[in-house]
């Protein structure tokens, strides 16, 4: 079984050791892999509510709840195919097993269900990865009588209503973010995302993918805006997920202007990174609070409560780079974070967008060149815009929507170059036909709901559940 105590224990000696750290992470392209993770609220069904408790609401940890679907995942194939990971005796997740089980299952603070995929050569493969997780999952959730739905924010449940998993680094989270921002505690328990994880060749392959994909990942929230609801009503948003961000911890989260500087690299972001306020350290397999304190005072030897005889390690390090919360976060590969959860066919799509800009030369280039052709303060105001008009932000004279659709257009084209072809003989651009219609004018997935909402819902909000119920 494993705990929160395995980590690397080789003590920091500088800057460019942490730096080197992350330069490992580069690879030849033949090399690069597809890493997709998902998130998706459960909710209790009607026919399984107890006498005086509410349907459509999230489940708890126990009894019954999103603790019995891991140890009944666990239990599959007599529980060979996962090693079970515990925090102080309480099974918080699942790491595969083996060559073709490199993935994980994990419950975000409200126990939101998480899915991080394997690292995969082609969207193929990721397609059926994530067919065969909702496929696992589906027979244990209809004997608890519960659902999923991957939306990016809780349609009707209240802060208060939202249930806590036994995660010793959730404790210390909901502790500290009040103290940061408003809405800290929202981010934990009332929203969904789905994120791509990216490889890079080099340093500076890194840096014009960082720098690409940062531009542009307002426009991707804006494609894949997924939460118009909030406590059973619209509140004007699209995305308001992505609006609880602005007010979460900005220390550490958004779009840094620093990350766009010419002369950014690895050493630059070990540098912004130790000025982060730390969240926790482990040791002994206990996860210390130490919220608040200096990861670069650390590693000065300055004296801090609860560091006090504690020598920095590159474990440390690792476990500190997980608490950035950028829009694209930096580790040994990069990961973009601006989209809504949505529908398996937009979580997909997700994934091919962002294959389809990063992964073939002429696509990156043409996609450098379109961010180029604005001032990078200009892409940090339309992620201030897209939360609440979407695709009809403001932009160069026009909407948001026309950068989408040349986002779209030159990610095609990159899949296209890639040739990656399925069974049929197809190749991964097909992926993206969802978001060659919303380009095009068709709504996005927020629109679509409040046209329910407004039409045939006639108000009901909850009906959102068994339609968007994967």
């Amino acid at each position: 079984m494993s705990n929160p105590g395995e980590q690397d224990t080789t003590p920091i000696e500088s800057i460019g050791q942490l730096a080197g750290l992350l330069a490992d992470g580069g690879k030849p392209r033949a090399r690069w892999r597809i890493g997709t993770e998902h998130e998706k609220f459960g909710f209790v069904l009607p026919a399984a509510t107890a006498p005086g408790g509410t349907p459509w609401m999230p489940p708890p940890y126990a009894p019954d709840g999103i603790g019995e679907i891991l140890t009944d995942l666990n239990r599959q194939d007599g529980g060979g195919k996962w090693e079970a990971i515990e925090d102080r005796g309480k099974l918080i997740g699942l790491k595969g097993i083996g060559p073709e089980r490199g993935g994980s299952v994990s419950l975000e603070p409200a126990g939101q269900f998480e899915l991080s995929g394997a690292p995969l050569a082609s969207l193929h493969d990721t397609g059926h990865e994530m067919a065969r997780h909702f496929e696992a999952i589906r027979p244990i959730t209809r004997s608890l009588g519960i659902g999923f739905a991957p939306l990016g924010f809780h349609p009707l449940a209240r802060r208060a209503d939202m249930p806590w998993m036994p995660k010793s680094r959730y404790a210390i989270m909901r502790n500290y973010m009040p103290k940061v921002g408003t809405l800290g505690l929202d981010m934990m328990t009332r929203t969904c995302t789905v994120q791509v994880n990216l490889d890079f060749a080099s340093e500076a392959d890194m840096l014009r993918k960082l720098r690409v994909s940062l531009a542009l990942q307002p426009v991707a929230t804006a494609l894949f805006a997924n939460s118009p609801f909030y406590e059973g009503r619209p509140n004007g948003l699209l995305s308001n997920r992505a609006h609880v961000w602005t007010d979460t911890d900005n220390v550490r989260s958004g779009m840094p202007l620093a990350f766009f500087a010419p002369s950014f690299g690895f050493e630059a972001y070990v540098e912004w990174l130790l000025d982060v306020p730390m969240y926790f350290i482990v040791r002994d397999g206990q996860i210390l609070d130490v919220a608040g304190r200096s990861f670069r005072a650390w590693m000065k030897g300055e004296r801090q409560d609860g560091l006090d005889g504690l020598v920095p390690t590159l474990g440390d390090f690792e476990d500190h780079l997980t608490t950035a919360f950028t829009d694209v976060r930096l580790k040994r590969f990069l990961e973009m974070r601006g989209a809504d959860a949505g529908s398996p066919e937009m979580m997909l799509a997700q994934s091919a967008l962002w294959v389809g800009l990063l992964y073939d030369d002429a696509a990156l280039a043409a996609a450098d060149a379109l961010v180029r052709e604005r001032e990078w303060t200009d892409y940090v105001a339309l992620r201030a815009a897209v939360p609440r008009q979407g695709l009809d932000a403001p932009w160069a004279g026009g909407t948001a929507r026309d950068l989408a659709a040349r986002m779209v257009a030159i990610a095609t084209d990159g899949l296209r170059a890639r040739a990656v072809t399925d069974g049929n003989g197809r190749d991964e651009s097909h992926l993206l036909v969802p978001l060659q219609a919303i380009a095009a004018g068709a709504p996005t997935q927020a629109e679509h709901w409040l046209e329910r909402y407004h039409g045939a819902w006639q108000g009901d909000v909850s009906k959102i559940f068994a339609e968007a119920a994967i």
